[in-house]
This record gives structure tokens, C-alpha cells and sequence, in this order.
């Protein structure tokens, strides 16, 4: 099947009714669909789909078909599964409630034992129906896996099949007279139609519809293009480079819906005449494809490679080289087109393996040439950001990616044609065209992602270069990354029942003991838990800004409290949305046990650190805005999280310290409870000094700072006989003690002002060095020495 009709298909069967239903069918709809299977019709199926299995004769047509018909059976077992389940989930709670079954000779009350008889002849009767629909759907699993197996085999058969080989010279005469016998069967059937009364009536019935297609036709094909050029150009005057990228965008898209509506209205125009014939509406069933493929890659050209050197470019080529690869990329689009012209034409008229070989390898060699000068194009190319001086290393990273897909054309295009020509064709067919549709898929992501990037810039009202470095166009991209490799899966090969079994997988979700988890299931967790998220953090930011400051609570206590509440909140909101979701957390009881013991030893000091913090906002030792010590580091509490406390130095700078560090080790706090604190400033006076003056003046000074409190009232203390200076104390109460460096500078130019209006010496450190025997020394001085005497 051709890459786009699986594509097409692929689309129509995640809209179907079977994968809709497998995702969101409620339990009353699985009731009834269980109660409508025809279990003995399912017997015949699979016994049938058994049989061809065994002789292994079916065509890959027909294994699809029994494989789609099995898909659908599955599907049914699986809504099946969920019969009763909400009775079932009853029933096992009242057992739980009555005890374990007593032991071999044990005796149980005769109430409690009919009750349990009771209701374990409910349960089995409530789980037959859903035991039943899981030994079919195991069945039915079984049997599509051994078909996409068997069918998987045979694609890489034929891929590795040695066919006869296109360069033998005996095949090329037949294959001409046949390249050439088609347009001249398509002139007789058209000349045989044309000969007919009939046919003739008919024309001139419905000439007025066969002119207006074809003038429609004429008009967009002669005129479309250059209309879209002209409105392009009008609209880049006067507008900024974002707008004109986003805008631009869409106008172009005219440039390959015209042209195409175009060929459309003109293979309309050749149907309503009726002058075509078999070969004929080939001919003009392809058309179409051959004008998407030509128009679509030449646009998509234009917008990675542009003439006009003023729009913005993804690329950038050496000077002279965009237009040849606008070229390359035009013919490549048409190649494709080609291809699928050429394919119908041989199952229509059912030529030989010899002939399909001889007359696909033209097109194979051309697009090995196309793709390697292509490839040896890119390999010279390096993405527009890479370009200008200072480019990121994420620039730099797609200029090498760019590089790297030119190197891979270049040996794609050398080898595919090899390999056709030694009688690989069907390889060499996989390799050639799918790598064209890849070219074509990854350059319209760029195109898009670019345009994407425009719309954002547009909406957000920022600069292009603001929108390059944002992180939402570069999400979106990714997004859509992965939302198109479906599209190259089915471009390479992948049939559409293998991706629609990997979603068929994933709506399953997975198993954990009896727990089955979905994806509906998480989507409602995660619906839950998010609005419980958001209704904790209004809670909070009530409480913060509405009622905790209108209340007597100390800051520490209000940060306390909001933290509090946030965290009861999310535990809230995780448990109701596991409730919700259906998600019964018991069965996974033994796994999480295991698991703690390697939490336990792994993260042990995490979650001692958290442990730190809940009991640091329950006891509050420290809050915001204190002063403490600890570890040697002094600095004011700014921020206490869950794992750690955020402290800003004196120095501006921010330590962050383990709450454990902060409950298992000593911690000074300045400030706990109040400001008050003291001040111990030091001085020395000479020997010989009036200490008591000086006491009396030092204590004045103390009592004359307005930061001193005067109950206590400060002391002044002769400490210590020191080596230079008798020293002096000041202890001084501070009513807040972060100023007590302040308060110090201040009593200190204090004390140097009276000291020195009051005559009194601040000592500072002397040495007397006395020498022993200076006569000695004298006479060393005063000795000649050799080179006084040799002068």
C-alpha cells in the first residue's frame, strides 16, 4: 500500500468507532456489549482464523482482513473485562469484612459461614462473565500477533529477494515497446470514443460544464502562481519580519492550492467530455498526484530556500546554489508523482516482474542522482542562526544534524541505484521513495516550526529573537515532532494494524498485580489532582495576602502555616485524584514495600531533610527573617523549603543548609522571640591612666548612645593587665541587636574624641631591642677586611 493511503488509513482508524470505544466506553456500555457477544460465533472465527493460519496460503489482503475482523473481537473482550466490576470490588470488601476462612477443623459461626457461602457463589457468578472475556481475549491477541508476525516476515522477504536485474539488454526493447504502447492505447480509446454518436450527444450536453473546468483550469494554472507572487509582494510592504513570515505563510499556501485546484478542475473536465477510457482515467487519476507532488515540493522549496534573499530562511546555501536545490526538490516531488503513475499502470496491465524491473529503474537511477546532489547540497548548508557570529551550541548541533541528513542522501543516493541494478528493486524502491517523503515531512516540520515560532511572536508581542529563545515555540515543535513519527513509521513501511495495535496497547494501559492502570484513568488523575493543585495555591495565597495578616501571628508563624497548608493539600488532592481515577493502590502494596527498603537506603538523607523541615515549621525554632549561626555561616534566614533553608549572608551571598543540619546541630539564633542583644566593645589606655576616669568616661559614652539600653544599664569593666595597655570593656544591652555593628563604629570614634579631650593615651604595641656587648660589635665594624687589604 502506498505510504499516503496508509496514512489516510491510519487517521480513519484512530477516528473509528472501535478505538473510540476502547478509550471512553463507560461501564453500562461494556455491560452491553458483553451481554452481545456471540461467543459461539467467536468459536467459528477464531477455529477459521486458526485454519489459515496453519496452511499459511492466505495472500497479505486476506490476512489484514482476518487480522482487522480479530481486532474488533478483541476489542469487545476488553470492555468486557470491566463487567460488574463495581459489584465484584463489593463483594470482596464484605469477604475481607468477614475474616479469613477459618482452617482445616477450625469452626465457624453457621450465620457467618452461610454469608460467606453466600457471597463467594455471587462473586464467582459476577467474575465467570469477566474470566470468560479474558480467556477470548487472550485467544484473539494470540492469533493477531501471529499474523503480524507472518506478515512481517514476508515484507523482509521480498525486500531481500534477488529479482532479475534491469541492465539486462534483452529486457529493454519489450520495456520501450510498451513505455511507448500506452499514450497510443490512450489516443485509441479516446479516438474510439470520439467516433461514437453517443459519446458525441453526451459532450454536447454537458459542454457548458466541460468549459467552465476548463477555463477554471486555464485560469488558475496560468495565472494562480503569479497572482499569489504579486499578493505575497504586497503584503511585505509595511509589515514587520514576524508578521511577515506568519502571514506570508499562509498566503503561500495559495501557491500549490491554486495550481492543483487547477488540475483537478481540468480532470474534471476530461471525465465530463467521457472520451476517456481505462488507461485513460489512470492518467488522469494521477494527475492530481503528480501536480500535489511537483507544486507541493516546489513551494516546500521556496520556503526553505527562497529566491528572494530579503524572507527569512531556515537555510542558508552559498551564494548560487539555492536555485538548483529548488530544482532538485521540484523534480524530486515530481519523481514521486511519477512513481505512482507508473505503479498503476503496471498492476493495470499486470506486466512481468522482468518488465515492472526494466521500467522502474529509469526513475529509481534519477532519483539516486537527485538525491545525491541533493545530499552534497546540504552537506554544504548550515541553518540561519549558525550563520551569524555567536551562535549557540544548539545552532551549531542543527547545523551538524543538517550535515549529517546531506551525508546519508549522498550514500542513499549511490547505493539505492546499485541495488537496483544488481536486482534488489523492491529495496531499492523502500530506500529511494520513502527517503523522498522523508525529505518532504522533515522540511515541512521546519516550515511549520518557523511559522509556529511567527504565530508566537505574534501573540506574545515580542521580537523575533525573543521568540528563538523562548521555551513554548520550542515545546510546541517537540510536540509536534513526536506527533508526526506515526507519519514517518507509515512512510517507511510500518503498516497502519502495527500502529493501530501499539494504540490499541497503550488505551490497555498497564498491569500491576490486579491493578489495571489506563490512560483514561491517568488523564482523570491528573484532571484531579491538577484542580486540587490549583485550589491549594488560591488557599494559600487567601491566606496570605487576606487573612493570616490581619492576625497577631508572627511572620514566621504565617510562613509556617501557609507552608502547612500547602503541603496537607497536595497530600489531599494526590490521595482523592488516586480515589477518583479508580486506582486501587492495595495490590501494589508488596511492590511499594520493596521498593521502600531501596527508597530507604538511596534517599535517606532526602527524606531526612524533609523530615528536618515539617519538624522545623511545626516547632519553628528558626523563621524568616532571623539572624543565626550555624556551621560557621551567619547570615539572615530568607527562605525555609522542605529539604533546605535558604540563608542570605552578610556578604549578600546565599548558603543553602540542610534542614537536618539544622535540627541534629547546634544553631545560634540572635533574634529568636526578640531584638534585644548585647554588645561587648573593647579598648586599652596606657599604664599610669586614671582607671576610674576612665571608667566613669567610658560609661557615659555607653549611656549617651541612643541604641544602649538603659535597663540594664551598661557596664564598663577593667578586664585584663595587658601586655601594652590596661584593657577596658563596655557590655552594653542593644534594644535591636542587628545594629550592633553600627553601635560599635559609633562608641568607637566616641572613645578616640574624649579620649583625646581628656589627655589619655590609647596605647599601641613597642619593642625595646637592648644589645649585648656593643664594644664587640664595634670592633667587628671597625676590622679591615681581605679586599681592604689587598687595595
Amino acid at each position: 500500500m502506498p505510504a499516503g493511503l496508509r496514512i489516510l488509513a491510519f487517521v480513519l482508524a484512530l477516528l473509528g468507532p472501535g478505538t473510540a470505544l476502547v478509550a471512553v466506553a463507560p461501564a453500562a456500555l461494556a455491560q452491553e456489549q458483553a451481554e452481545e457477544i456471540d461467543y459461539a460465533r467467536w468459536e467459528a472465527v477464531a477455529s477459521r482464523a486458526e485454519g489459515v493460519l496453519e496452511e499459511m496460503r492466505a495472500s497479505d489482503v486476506a490476512l489484514e482482513g482476518l487480522r482487522a475482523e480479530l481486532a474488533d473481537w478483541r476489542a469487545r473482550f476488553l470492555a468486557a473485562q470491566s463487567v460488574n466490576q463495581t459489584r465484584v470490588d463489593t463483594l470482596r470488601s464484605q469477604l475481607q469484612a468477614l475474616g479469613p476462612a477459618p482452617a482445616d477443623g477450625e469452626m465457624e459461626s453457621p450465620e457467618i459461614a452461610a454469608r460467606r457461602a453466600d457471597l463467594e457463589a455471587q462473586l464467582a457468578r459476577l467474575e465467570a462473565p469477566r474470566l470468560k472475556a479474558e480467556e477470548a481475549y487472550s485467544r484473539a491477541d494470540g492469533l493477531i500477533r501471529e499474523i503480524d508476525t507472518i506478515i512481517r516476515e514476508r515484507q523482509a522477504r521480498r525486500l531481500l529477494t534477488l529479482g532479475p536485474s534491469p541492465l539486462d539488454p534483452a529486457l529493454w526493447p519489450k520495456a520501450w515497446d510498451i513505455f511507448t504502447a500506452f499514450p497510443v492505447d490512450v489516443g485509441k480509446e479516446i479516438a474510439a470514443a470520439w467516433a461514437s454518436d453517443a459519446q458525441k450527444r453526451q459532450m454536447r450536453d454537458r459542454l457548458p460544464e466541460i468549459i467552465f473546468y476548463l477555463v477554471v483550469a486555464l485560469v488558475l494554472l496560468l495565472r494562480g502562481h503569479r497572482w499569489m507572487e504579486r499578493l505575497t509582494g504586497r503584503y511585505r510592504r509595511g509589515t514587520s519580519a514576524v508578521a511577515r513570515g506568519f502571514y506570508g505563510f499562509l498566503i503561500s499556501l495559495g501557491q500549490v492550492a491554486l495550481p492543483v485546484v487547477g488540475i483537478y478542475a481540468f480532470v474534471q473536465a476530461l471525465f465530463a467530455s467521457g472520451l476517456l477510457g481505462f488507461r485513460g482515467e489512470i492518467v488522469a487519476e494521477a494527475l492530481p498526484v503528480l501536480g500535489l507532488g511537483y507544486f507541493g515540493a516546489r513551494w516546500l522549496a521556496l520556503r526553505l530556500f527562497p529566491a528572494d534573499p530579503d524572507m527569512p530562511t531556515p537555510f542558508r546555501l552559498p551564494p548560487g546554489q539555492g536555485r538548483e536545490a529548488r530544482a532538485h526538490a521540484a523534480l524530486l516531488g515530481l519523481l514521486w508523482g511519477l512513481e505512482r503513475l507508473l505503479d498503476n499502470i503496471i498492476s493495470f496491465e499486470r506486466l512481468s516482474e522482468e518488465m515492472d524491473a526494466a521500467l522502474n529503474f529509469p526513475l529509481l537511477l534519477a532519483g539516486g542522482v537527485l538525491l545525491l546532489r541533493l545530499g552534497r547540497l546540504l552537506h554544504r548548508c548550515e541553518p540561519e542562526e549558525a550563520a551569524v557570529e555567536g551562535a549557540t551550541h544548539e545552532h551549531d548541533l542543527r547545523s551538524r544534524m543538517v550535515r549529517a541528513v546531506g551525508r546519508i542522501l549522498t550514500a542513499l543516493g549511490i547505493i539505492a541505484p546499485l541495488a537496483g541494478a544488481v536486482g534488489y528493486l523492491s529495496l531499492a524502491t523502500v530506500v529511494v521513495y520513502p527517503t523522498i517523503l522523508t525529505l518532504g515531512l522533515l522540511g515541512l516540520l521546519v516550515v511549520i516550526g518557523g511559522v509556529l515560532r511567527d504565530g508566537y511572536a505574534l501573540v506574545a508581542r515580542i521580537s523575533e529573537e525573543e521568540a528563538r529563545n523562548a521555551l513554548v515555540p520550542v515545546l510546541v515543535n517537540f510536540t509536534l515532532f513526536l506527533a508526526s513519527t506515526p507519519l514517518f513509521a507509515l512512510i517507511w513501511g510500518a503498516r497502519v494494524s502495527d500502529l493501530t495495535e501499539l494504540w490499541t496497547r497503550f488505551l490497555e494501559g498497564i498491569t500491576i498485580g490486579d491493578t489495571r492502570i489506563s490512560p483514561s484513568d491517568f488523564l482523570t488523575f491528573v484532571a484531579v489532582f491538577a484542580v486540587g493543585y490549583v485550589l491549594t495555591r488560591m488557599v494559600q495565597a487567601t491566606l496570605r495576602n487576606s487573612i493570616l495578616p490581619r492576625t497577631r501571628i508572627d511572620p514566621g508563624g504565617q510562613n509556617a502555616i501557609e507552608s502547612g497548608v500547602g503541603y496537607l493539600g497536595i497530600f489531599l488532592a494526590a490521595v482523592i485524584a488516586i480515589t477518583t481515577a479508580g486506582i486501587d493502590l492495595s495490590s501494589l502494596a508488596i511492590v511499594a514495600g520493596a521498593l521502600s527498603v531501596g527508597i530507604g537506603f538511596g534517599l535517606q538523607n532526602i527524606v531526612s531533610n524533609f523530615v528536618s523541615g515539617i519538624i522545623l515549621l511545626i516547632e519553628r525554632p528558626i523563621s524568616e527573617g532571623d539572624w543565626i549561626e550555624v556551621g560557621g555561616q551567619q547570615g539572615y534566614v530568607r527562605d525555609i523549603s522542605v529539604r533546605s533553608t535558604r540563608i542570605e549572608t552578610f556578604d549578600r551571598t546565599d548558603v543553602i543548609v540542610p534542614n537536618a543540619d539544622l535540627i541534629s546541630g547546634p544553631v545560634t539564633n540572635y533574634t529568636r522571640g526578640n531584638l534585644v542583644g548585647r554588645a561587648v566593645i573593647g579598648v586599652g589606655v596606657a599604664y599610669g591612666t586614671d582607671t576610674r576616669k576612665v571608667e566613669k568616661i567610658l560609661r557615659e559614652i555607653a549611656q549617651a548612645h541612643p541604641m544602649v539600653s538603659t535597663d540594664p544599664p551598661p557596664g564598663v569593666h577593667l578586664v585584663r593587665f595587658g601586655a601594652d595597655a590596661l584593657e577596658f570593656e563596655i557590655r552594653a544591652i542593644l534594644r535591636d541587636v542587628n545594629y550592633v555593628l553600627s553601635v560599635r563604629s559609633d562608641i568607637n570614634h566616641e572613645i578616640v574624641r574624649r579620649f583625646a579631650e581628656e589627655g589619655i593615651e590609647i596605647p599601641f604595641a613597642q619593642r625595646d631591642i637592648w644589645l649585648r656587648n656593643p664594644e664587640a660589635l664595634r670592633a667587628v665594624a671597625e676590622k679591615p677586611t681581605e679586599g681592604d687589604r689587598n687595595a
